[in-house]
């Protein structure tokens, strides 16, 4: 595999991505590459500053629980300077995790629903309407592209109590 994961820590997770100006053949095969990392490490969402590159792409996939009780993953998308906007009132709050803080899962409140609007690899724009977890993987992954993680979305009290995991995570993984 081509590209490895970066860890809390390391200074590209808080930079702000820049706008991809042209879908080139090298964005074509970063895309391509993400795709292969977000299915190797078992993720549903990997963002561009994740992988190395502070650039506005990040893929996804939905997952969701068939009849027979199982998690199944849709196929995988790619959205290249995604905009998200008309978020909604309601919210909930769930467990979240993220490739970048291994095994660090925290309580983060999001609106249900988002409005989204990207481009394709192949230029074209796509807009809709998202709702509940699709949704919170498109904003989990937009907030990687703003610079900002999961963790800063925890309650102020499970922030404080992640101190020294994060610090751990740190000594693990030097950037």
């Amino acid at each position: 595999m081509k590209l490895k994961i970066r860890y809390f820590g390391d200074p590209i997770l808080r930079q702000k991505a820049q706008t991809i100006a042209e879908i080139t053949p090298e964005i074509i095969q970063l895309a391509q590459d993400m795709i292969e990392a977000m299915i190797h490490y078992n993720g549903v969402g990997l963002a561009g500053p994740q992988v190395g590159y502070a650039l506005r792409i990040y893929v996804f996939r939905d997952e969701w629980m068939n009849d027979q009780g199982h998690y199944e993953l849709g196929p995988p998308e790619v959205a290249i300077n995604p905009v998200l906007s008309a978020p909604s009132k309601e919210t909930e709050t769930m467990l979240e995790g993220c490739l970048s803080l291994p095994n660090l899962h925290v309580n983060v409140a999001r609106p249900k629903k988002i409005h989204i609007r990207y481009q394709t690899l192949k230029g074209d724009f796509v807009e809709k309407d998202l709702e509940g977890f699709i949704a919170r993987v498109n904003m989990h992954e937009n907030d990687h592209l703003n610079g900002v993680l999961h963790i800063d979305r925890a309650p102020p009290k499970e922030r404080k109590a992640l101190e020294s995991a994060l610090l751990k995570l740190k000594q693990q993984h030097p950037s």
